[in-house]
């Protein structure tokens, strides 16, 4: 089940991008700013929880999780990138990690264990008898 993050909850502010460009940079304001606010969210509990544990530089102290998109030169491009990259975020947080098995070691690899150990104490063992 895919998370969705509505559309009224992210702030999106058009700031001017950095980088090379020429004039179109210097002028037009293609890059977007994307503002996401995890505790005012409607997401799960579980969800917010792993959000906000999560150790990213895109998410401030205040729980924001704030995305920087500049690499289109239209500003609608640019909001659907950060839109992807906040889904990717929220998809990473929702998703329930696959229980470990424990599982025991077969008769075989601990015989061949055993064998490789006691060729290796061979070997040791035979450099010490060399005394002059």
């Amino acid at each position: 089940m895919r998370l969705t993050v509505p559309e009224h909850e992210v702030e999106f502010t058009a700031v001017r991008a950095q980088g090379p460009g020429g004039q179109n940079v210097n002028k037009v304001s293609s890059a977007v700013h994307l503002r996401f606010d995890i505790r005012a969210s409607s997401l799960p509990a579980h969800v917010k929880h792993k959000l906000l544990a999560m150790s990213d530089q895109r998410i401030t102290r205040d729980g924001v999780v704030v995305i920087k998109a500049q690499t289109a030169r239209s500003q609608e491009q640019n909001k659907v990138e950060a839109m992807e990259r906040l889904a990717q975020m929220v998809d990473e947080a929702s998703a329930i990690p696959v229980p470990r098995r424990p599982t025991k070691p077969t008769y075989g690899s601990k015989q061949r264990r055993l064998k490789a150990k006691n060729v290796r104490s061979q070997v040791k063992a035979s450099r010490g008898n060399e005394r002059l």
